[in-house]
Order: structure tokens, then C-alpha cells, then sequence
């Protein structure tokens, strides 16, 4: 293959490539109900994971749809959760699940 044809070639894949995708956004367009942004950054979860991969603060939807802000001591035995949707907004809890302070 001589450089010109190369150069043919990848031109080709390239625009190739670019159309394939352009027609595909088009043609197989999905939506999750207006929630996508072009400049954002969609999910149902977000979590901040320490060196060891442990889960230390999240945020993120529960089952029932409910939103919540999630802090975990680096031990395990503190948790702070913030929730607008729980009759208790802020919530300290220590690791059996027993509340040491909330506040409405």
C-alpha cells in the first residue's frame, strides 16, 4: 500500500466513522425523561471511595426514590445522613444503626 492510499484509507474511516455515529445519535436516539444535559453528568448514585475502595460518602436515590447525602467515618462506626425525605433530615448514627443526634 503506497502512502497515498494510506492516507485514503484513514481519511475514509475516519469521515466513515464520524457519519456512522452521527446517524446513529439520530436514528437510535434514547431519552430518560428531559434528565440529560449536554454539559452534565447523569446517575442514580454517585460515591467517593477511600485508597482501599470503601465506600466514605455517596449520594444517591433509594429504592422509594428518595434522595440522600451519606458521610462514613473512616473507621466505620459514624455515619452522617442528610435527607429531605425522611421525617429526620440530619441523622448521626453510630455502626449498629443507633442515633446518637438528628435534627428535623
Amino acid at each position: 500500500m503506497t502512502r497515498g492510499q494510506y492516507i485514503l484509507f484513514l481519511a475514509v474511516v475516519f469521515f466513515g466513522n464520524a457519519m456512522g455515529a452521527t446517524l446513529g445519535g439520530l436514528l437510535f436516539q434514547t431519552s430518560s425523561a428531559g434528565a440529560e444535559k449536554a454539559k452534565g453528568i447523569n446517575a442514580e448514585e454517585f460515591l467517593l471511595l477511600d485508597q482501599n475502595g470503601k465506600a466514605r460518602a455517596g449520594l444517591g436515590l433509594d429504592p422509594q426514590g428518595e434522595v440522600g447525602f451519606i458521610l462514613t467515618s473512616k473507621d466505620g462506626s459514624k455515619k452522617l445522613a442528610l435527607s429531605p425525605d425522611e421525617p429526620l433530615a440530619i441523622k448521626l448514627s453510630d455502626r449498629s444503626g443507633r442515633v446518637l443526634w438528628s435534627a428535623p
